[in-house]
């Protein structure tokens, strides 16, 4: 073989997918003590602060007002975000629906016990259920990010869903129901 055939059998490195940024929400639906405990939780997992969320809309049957805090969500980027994204998908035995994907190649999924994700048992704290979210990016999508000589990404670059289901079979050896 000569050079141009070998650099042609290299992958190219900017293909691969990647984990942009993991976020987490635990919506408790009321501004008391409970969402209090729900953000504790958060930190236990993580090591950061979370921040809380407020209602848009005030809804009397559900004894929800406008602005009320009602929620508590963080983002974790890195190599946290791969492990705490694999206690996730370990609760949900690495299989999930299709239609957790979306068309820009994000996806996400919720689990109804915080507990299963290794976090010791609170009697005074109670048990939450939370979302993950997961952003795919590949390698060189900050050029549509950065401040100066911003430019466009091309289709062939995005994320799609069918590379996002690809990633997530290849990567967690997960299966889709």
């Amino acid at each position: 073989m000569n050079k141009s055939t070998t650099l042609l059998k290299r992958e190219n490195p900017f293909r691969k997918i990647k984990i942009s940024k993991l976020v987490l929400n635990c919506c408790v639906g009321e501004s008391s003590d409970r969402l209090k405990k729900a953000a504790r939780v958060l930190e236990q997992l993580t090591g950061q602060s979370p921040i809380f969320s407020k209602s848009r809309l005030t809804i009397r049957s559900w004894g929800i007002r406008r602005n009320e805090k009602i929620a508590c969500h963080l983002t974790v980027r890195g190599s946290k975000a791969d492990e705490i994204l694999e206690r996730g998908l370990k609760v949900k035995e690495y299989e999930l629906k299709s239609t957790n994907f979306s068309n820009t190649g994000n996806f996400g999924f919720g689990i109804s016990e915080h507990i299963d994700l290794g976090i010791k048992y609170d009697p005074s704290s109670g048990i939450y259920g939370m979302d993950f979210y997961v952003v795919l990016s590949r390698y060189g999508n900050r050029i549509c990010q950065r401040k100066r000589s911003k430019k466009k990404i091309g289709k062939s670059q995005r994320v799609g869903k069918d590379d996002a289901i690809k990633w997530f079979i290849e990567k967690y050896e997960g299966s889709l129901i």
